[in-house]
């Protein structure tokens, strides 16, 4: 499977070059529309705030109405449950810990379809579907291979963990979206950049479009959750190292220094300045009511606790005696005069930075001493080590609900974030070959899918004092699902090889897809929320670490 770019290698053949174009449009679009379809069905079920979408849901309708996340009433779910949405609110800001833009795109299904279940999640769902098409394209583009394109994206929208975040009000499938995304627009660069370095024999190319686009996609991702900034980084190194490569085989001398200067200096630009200043203006209604932050928050957040350190104590911050204030670290915005013109811009992004600051410390000092149930060693996660409960209805007793269980039982309704074992298990053992392919081989695709995991996988290890869930794996989903149809790739060999290995290959990646479908059908109740038995609930429960 050699690089193709579809511009150069159909020259001189316009209609098979625009008919394998509308054939992979029309595969990708079949792929999305069944990826669509399975994340709307029933989507209003579970009729309650699943997991943190006690967050997130309330937190975009009060910035839908107010422009930003004001704090909410006592028993708000439980009213807006009920269908009464007026009077859930109070006038103070909200101490929010991640970025508005997923919660701005939850906002817009809210402002559709209203607030109930459905109205919260349906953005998460289209942006779960999108993601898929968007795997197909980076498969597809990757491979040269349409049909390898359509099983990334069957691959992708049967896994557990991807289907479930896309039906559920979480930051996690908005994350997920705008880092494949971003990738994907890094690799349609590389084809971009190398056509014209090595084809054109262009040396300062000041403007990429592709990377213009990836640096927005980034921006977009680090405004949903921070730890999109590793990635960005990752794959910002990777594009100079493309790019210097691109020009050492077009015969330039010094290829690596002058790359430096002539891509390194316009790709940082394109990635990270473009990046920033779309992360800023993500923050568009916290800055323009930041005098509610100034006046409600400055004084009152962790970074106050002098006898905070991080150490947990046995007790929570709260309960701590003798605490001691140090006034001195009261965000200085607070006390000055509200200014006019460029001086509130400024003095609103510095109170933005101070607020940055803040949520830091929650995260990385503050929730040390939190627990959780579901909590997880992000060393488990690529083996499914610990899936998360996000909803459960349990002891539904027979008759009732439908339950048929027998006399002495009784029913079950749960929605576990759990991933497809047979993609997950699989990807973990075709990521093992890829970091071989990528270093014996030098075979620069596989380094997209172990740059991927790497970068969005390895950081938690970081931070991992604090509770962590394994359904932040789900950024690295789809580098697993890459690696997977590149070594199925690899298993095919080229299209005039030899008969027997084709068929071979073909057999093992054919029997790899069917039992990916098998095993959605068997956990699809599990991923839904659909009414099981708990007999039938408990021969999905493969390991005791599931329940």
């Amino acid at each position: 499977m050699p690089e193709t770019s579809p511009s150069a290698a159909e020259r001189g053949r316009p209609p098979a070059y625009f008919e394998g174009r509308l054939v992979g449009w029309l595969a990708s679009l079949a792929v999305f529309g069944l990826a669509l379809f399975l994340r709307l069905w029933h989507l209003g079920r579970p009729h309650e705030f699943a997991f943190d979408e006690t967050y997130y849901a309330k937190d975009a309708w009060s910035m839908l109405h107010f422009g930003y996340a004001r704090n909410y009433v006592e028993d708000a779910d439980k009213h807006i449950l009920a269908g009464h949405t007026t009077g859930q609110w109070t006038s103070g800001p909200e101490m929010v810990v991640h970025p508005d833009v997923g919660k701005w795109l939850i906002a817009l299904g809210e402002k559709a379809f209203g607030m109930d279940p459905f109205g919260w999640r349906v953005a998460s769902a289209v942006t779960g579907a999108l993601m898929v098409l968007v795997m197909v394209r980076l498969a597809r583009r990757v491979t040269g291979s349409t049909m390898l394109g359509v099983v990334a994206g069957l691959l992708l929208c049967f896994d557990g963990m991807q289907l479930v975040l896309s039906r559920l009000a979480l930051l996690d499938i908005f994350l997920a979206f705008f880092i494949l995304l971003g990738v994907h627009c890094i690799v349609a660069d590389r084809q971009w950049m190398r056509l014209r370095v090595m084809t054109q024999g262009r040396q300062r190319i000041l403007f990429r479009p592709w990377l213009l686009a990836a640096g927005v996609s980034f921006g977009l991702a680090c405004g949903t959750k921070w730890t999109a900034i590793y990635p960005l980084a990752a794959f910002g190194v990777v594009v100079w190292l493309w790019s210097a490569g691109a020009r050492r085989a077009a015969g330039t001398r010094l290829a690596f220094l002058k790359s430096v200067v002539l891509d390194g200096l316009p790709a940082f630009v394109h990635l990270v300045g473009v990046a920033l200043v779309v992360y800023v203006a993500s923050w568009g209604g916290w800055l323009a009511h930041a005098h509610a932050y100034e006046e409600n928050l400055s004084a009152t957040q962790y970074h106050r606790y002098v006898s905070w350190d991080g150490t947990c104590t046995g007790g929570t911050k709260s309960e701590l005696k003798d605490v001691k204030y140090d006034d001195s670290r009261v965000w200085s915005t607070a006390g000055e005069k509200d200014a006019s013109g460029l001086g509130e811009i400024t003095q609103s992004l510095h109170s933005l930075w101070l607020y940055h600051q803040d949520v830091y410390r929650f995260h990385t000092t503050f929730l040390n001493c939190s627990t959780h149930t579901y909590a997880s060693d992000p060393g488990g996660w690529i083996l499914l080590s610990r899936p998360v409960s996000a909803s459960v209805t349990n002891d539904i007793k027979p008759g009732t609900d439908g339950c048929d269980a027998a006399a002495g039982s009784h029913c079950i309704r749960e929605v576990l974030i759990l991933g497809n074992p047979v993609v997950w298990w699989g990807g973990a053992l075709a990521l093992i070959a890829s970091v071989v392919l990528w270093v014996a081989r030098r075979d620069w695709r596989h380094g997209i899918a172990v740059v991927g995991v790497a970068a969005t996988w390895l950081p938690w290890e970081l931070n991992d004092k604090r509770p962590i869930f394994s359904f932040y794996a789900s950024a690295f989903a789809p580098f697993l699902v890459l690696s997977i149809v590149l070594v199925m790739g690899h298993l095919l060999g080229p299209d005039r090889g030899p008969s027997t290995r084709r068929t071979t290959g073909t057999v093992v990646a054919g029997t790899f897809v069917v039992l990916t479908i098998a095993a959605a059908a068997w956990f699809w109740p599990v991923w839904t929320g659909d009414l099981l038995t708990i007999r039938e609930w408990q021969a999905r429960m493969w390991f005791s670490r599931w329940i």
